[in-house]
């Protein structure tokens, strides 16, 4: 029996930084291969999910511009039940549901919104309908929607190479950050596609660089870096002032393929100093590193969810 059916339950999806994003290679695929340090971050869109038994996958919360089917949340929900049907074909158990979001996260911020809100989407019907996939199964299962979907399926802060679906858990700082986004939102596939990419920077050898990075300043541009952001400033005038802006303030690097701008600080107190001085027009906001996503304890607190 299924208890969880017809209820709602809440989960976090998590904002993601790219401490620093290394291309080190193009594929024939025309994939990249990526160098990158993933660190998780305590502000999240929200999804709330009730699981029906009435198979078919119901969005609450268009989001505008965005058709239903290409919308992640349904791809993710849409792929989960045609695999759970699949590796059931005796049973033909009818899997629904009806999902709502609270979407905080800004688009075309390079902080991975779309990639969470499928992760969680996967987990939390994972656990309401009761799949009982592995991590590394749901995680093979998101891949095949977005090469960000991994981490946020394995929840912890991690060293990444290939897509960036190979991963080795590391345990960077948990400083507190200042997020700036200037009015402009910058498309992944743009960005990946331009000839301004650098494209060779050299690889680290993965057991030296899990030894030393903890003991170096990921902001020493001399080894770290992000290679997208060389692009990004070259051909958006936003992003480019106001990093030159923030670099005066504090640490500050594009995160992902941008535009959001994350700087470190020591306290949120510093952080919000340097926020209330923000050029206008730029979108902020203030949020603490975290090395295991919120998303972990949301779901082994699944049952106590239920009880209230």
């Amino acid at each position: 029996m299924n208890n969880y059916l017809d209820k709602t339950f809440t989960f976090p999806a998590p904002a993601k930084l790219n401490l620093f994003l290394h291309v080190v290679g193009q594929r024939a695929d025309g994939y990249h291969d990526l160098e990158t340090l993933f660190q998780f971050l305590d502000y999240c869109d929200t999804i709330d999910i009730i699981a029906t038994m009435q198979n078919n996958i119901e969005l609450l919360t268009p989001i505008n511009g965005v058709n239903y089917e290409d919308n992640l949340i349904v791809k993710a929900a849409l792929l989960l039940k045609d695999k759970a049907q699949g590796d059931n074909p005796n049973k033909q158990i009818p899997y629904g549901a009806k999902i709502a979001i609270n979407k905080v996260l800004p688009m075309g911020g390079g902080l991975g919104g779309g990639s969470s809100n499928a992760a969680t989407v996967l987990i939390a019907l994972n656990e309401l309908w009761q799949c009982h996939y592995s991590t590394a199964q749901l995680a093979t299962i998101g891949l095949t929607l977005g090469a960000d979907i991994p981490i946020f399926i394995h929840g912890f802060a991690a060293y990444a190479q290939g897509v960036g679906e190979k991963l080795t858990p590391v345990e960077p700082d948990e400083c507190w950050y200042l997020i700036s986004k200037p009015d402009v939102s910058i498309s992944t596939a743009s960005v990946f596609s331009s000839t301004d990419l650098p494209r060779n920077t050299v690889k680290f050898d993965r057991d030296d660089f899990t030894q030393f990075y903890c003991d170096i300043d990921l902001f020493n541009e001399q080894i770290y870096h992000n290679d997208c952001q060389t692009m990004v400033i070259k051909h958006y005038d936003e992003v480019a002032n106001l990093l030159a802006w923030l670099v005066e303030c504090a640490p500050s690097r594009m995160t992902g393929t941008g535009a959001c701008v994350f700087s470190r600080f020591e306290s949120e107190k510093e952080a919000r100093v340097i926020q209330d001085k923000l050029p206008k027009g730029v979108e902020s906001f203030v949020a603490h590193g975290l090395n295991t996503s919120p998303l972990v304890s949301a779901v082994e607190n699944l049952d106590k969810q239920r009880i209230k």
